[in-house]
């Protein structure tokens, strides 16, 4: 079997265990932003170096939620290469970003990232607590059970969030050995957050519906009237969502 066929294989069953496994803890999680966009809140969701990908996903996606506000930083991606993973393990820093956003008790953030160990995602967690949100985590548990948290209140993302959504990757990421070294490529962390972040909105949006809430779900731009649905919705945000 090659190893394209061995990743394929590893990700129908990633998909397959998060939708087992991780289902109760969605539906949990959704009931919370479901409250919150009743009563005009956003959405949050902030993650830095790869795990940036799954807050950009969220954002101003066809058939995804017009508030989503995502906490995208520059600095913190991996276009800046090296100098973003050493951010994002700078104490401190995640204050300095958080100034920069809108954040109300009674809302939700979600912030993503694998090793749930760096002082970024950790004090961004730590700090939206004290503001009275809730906090819901995408991590890796495998991953962040098995290594030292580098945030100085030694924590990890998962022990301070409220509802943790467990990617199901492995200790590093990648999952596949590739020449008997003991080396692995097959990173699994991107498609895992990807799937949680989309299935909370779907169940967000079911849950507004079941409401009787019309869900402010964006269309494709591309589609005949798409700008003109979209800009609509997004103007009842504009004032709570950074756009640049």
């Amino acid at each position: 079997m090659t190893l394209m066929e061995r990743y394929f294989d590893r990700m129908v069953e990633l998909i397959a265990s998060i939708r087992t496994t991780q289902h109760d803890r969605i539906e949990e999680a959704a009931e919370r932003v479901a409250d919150s966009i009743a009563g005009g809140g956003v959405l949050h969701v902030f993650g830095s170096g790869h795990s940036h990908m799954i807050a950009e996903d969220a954002f101003n996606r066809a058939g995804g939620l017009a508030c989503v506000n995502a906490m995208l930083e520059d600095s913190l991606m991996e276009l800046n290469v090296g100098r973003a993973t050493l951010l994002e393990r700078l104490p401190g820093y995640a204050e300095v970003l958080l100034t920069g956003y809108d954040l109300k008790p009674g809302e939700t953030i979600v912030v993503v990232s694998n090793s749930g160990i760096n002082a970024v995602p950790v004090e961004v967690a730590e700090a939206c607590k004290k503001k009275g949100l809730h906090v819901v985590a995408i991590t890796s548990m495998r991953h962040s059970t098995t290594t030292a948290s580098r945030s100085p209140s030694a924590k990890k993302l998962y022990e301070i969030a409220d509802i943790v959504l467990d990617n199901g990757g492995e200790p590093g990421d990648a999952l596949l050995e590739y020449d008997g070294s003991g080396r692995k490529t097959g990173p699994s962390s991107t498609i895992g957050g990807i799937l949680l972040i989309q299935a909370l909105i779907v169940s967000v949006i079911d849950k507004l519906v079941a409401r009787g809430i019309e869900p402010p779900v964006l269309v494709s731009a591309n589609r005949d009237g798409g700008d003109r649905h979209n800009e609509a919705l997004l103007a009842r945000y504009r004032s709570r969502i950074r756009y640049s």
